[in-house]
């Protein structure tokens, strides 16, 4: 009985262990003099909107906001210096969670358009890890839409820029 009790602890603790193991740990690792690659502004002020591209090559190019992040996914032709081709450059695209202040896979993310807060950029998105958190926020805060990665179009970063 003690050897049986002792597999299934082990079991447990191995599955529980694999489990943990397998969650992802980003970072965004900016510092006091770390700024925004298109407005210029320090994330250490607000990092609650930081965001980060990093590329292939071992560079990282850093955001004040998720727009900004954006902006720059859709256009990086504008920014030559980084020597990107095309997406595929692109090694992570993180994000924080404005709720947990966690630094999550902005591909796997949910933004909330047309909320009542605003980013160092002006009107944002706002982020979250769980759809849940999203809604939630939505709900307190007159979101209007909630996209994925995938359903946020360059169309509606200029219309955020007032660039429509």
């Amino acid at each position: 009985m003690k050897k049986n009790l002792l597999k299934i602890a082990f079991l447990f603790f191995t599955l529980f262990a694999t489990s943990f193991a397998n969650e992802t740990k980003y970072e965004m690792n900016f510092t006091k003099e770390t700024a925004c690659e298109i407005r210029k502004i320090k994330l250490y002020e607000n990092p609650v909107w930081a965001s980060k591209i990093d590329l292939k090559d071992g560079k990282s190019v850093f955001f004040c906001s998720p727009k900004s992040m954006f902006e720059f996914y859709y256009n990086q032709e504008k920014w030559e210096t980084f020597g990107i081709k095309d997406i595929s450059d692109f090694q992570n695209i993180l994000v924080t969670d404005y709720k947990t202040l966690k630094i999550i896979d902005a591909t796997k993310a949910f933004f909330v358009y047309g909320s009542n807060k605003t980013s160092p950029s002006g009107d944002d998105l706002v982020v979250f890890e769980s759809k849940e958190n999203a809604q939630n926020y939505a709900q307190n805060n007159n979101g209007k839409r909630i996209l994925s990665f995938t359903e946020v179009k360059n169309s509606l970063i200029r219309l955020l820029n007032g660039r429509i």
